[in-house]
């Protein structure tokens, strides 16, 4: 048994509430009184229908995570066990994430949310909500700055900044519609920023050498877009990853 496992179990215990999680604590947060999951244990799909899920992964006490709640996983998303205390059997553990992440309060386990956040991000990424996940104003900042706090891992830090763009796909051609498709729909239509256009720009650059990165995050920010991100001045990008963003 892990020194960790011991660790939230003794807090658990030491609380003196009645929490209901107790065998795995994988997306999952102490709020001071329990252990209950965090907004990312259930901000995916099931791979399969959630009434399958629900079948493959009987909830013990039939109420399934959610967001802010303290209810057991099925055994069965973790364990082969057939009651807690038990120990986690990874090869379970990565059969429900295959399948049911949802169901098994696991979708901050998969790619989507596997993936660093910034150094130095424009917001806190521990206090990113649903809402903003959601949102116009914050969804494009989050993709570049957060991407592991909405699911955005696998996006390269360009999404679309309305969530229903690729509801309608022919917006993308719709005369007079150019402008808003440029700023809010550039993920379903292309108009995303690529490294391949920062480095045709620095291919044909006169420069010979580039002043050193000042960060050692320039690698993971330029992945998530950074070096391409109109909202960063030319100045911060060169102050911070010259060398990366190849900028004179």
């Amino acid at each position: 048994m892990s020194l960790t496992f011991v660790i939230v179990s003794v807090l658990a215990l030491a609380s003196g509430a009645n929490a209901v999680i107790s065998g795995n604590y994988n997306c999952t947060t102490y709020n001071g009184t329990a252990f209950v999951y965090t907004p990312a244990a259930v901000a995916c799909s099931n791979v399969i229908s959630d009434a399958s899920c629900q079948v493959l992964y009987a909830a013990p006490n039939t109420l399934y995570p959610a967001s802010g709640n303290d209810a057991e996983r099925a055994y069965a998303c973790y364990t082969t066990a057939t009651a807690t205390p038990a120990a986690t059997v990874n090869d379970m553990v990565t059969a429900a994430i295959s399948t049911c992440p949802k169901t098994c309060g696991f979708c901050c386990q998969t790619s989507a949310y596997s993936c660093s956040n910034v150094a130095y991000p424009r917001l806190d990424c521990n206090t990113i909500t649903a809402a903003q996940c959601a949102s116009s104003v914050w969804r494009t900042i989050i993709a570049t700055d957060c991407p592991a706090a909405c699911g955005f891992c696998n996006d390269g830090g360009c999404v679309d900044a309305v969530v229903g763009c690729a509801n309608d796909i022919s917006i993308c051609n719709t005369v007079g519609m150019e402008t808003f498709v440029a700023t809010y729909c550039q993920r379903t239509c292309g108009k995303c920023a690529s490294s391949t256009t920062a480095a045709s720009s620095a291919s044909s650059s006169t420069c010979t050498s580039y002043t050193a990165d000042s960060s050692t995050a320039c690698t993971s920010w330029a992945a998530n877009g950074f070096c391409t991100n109109t909202f960063y001045t030319a100045a911060v990008r060169k102050s911070y990853c010259a060398t990366t963003c190849k900028l004179c």
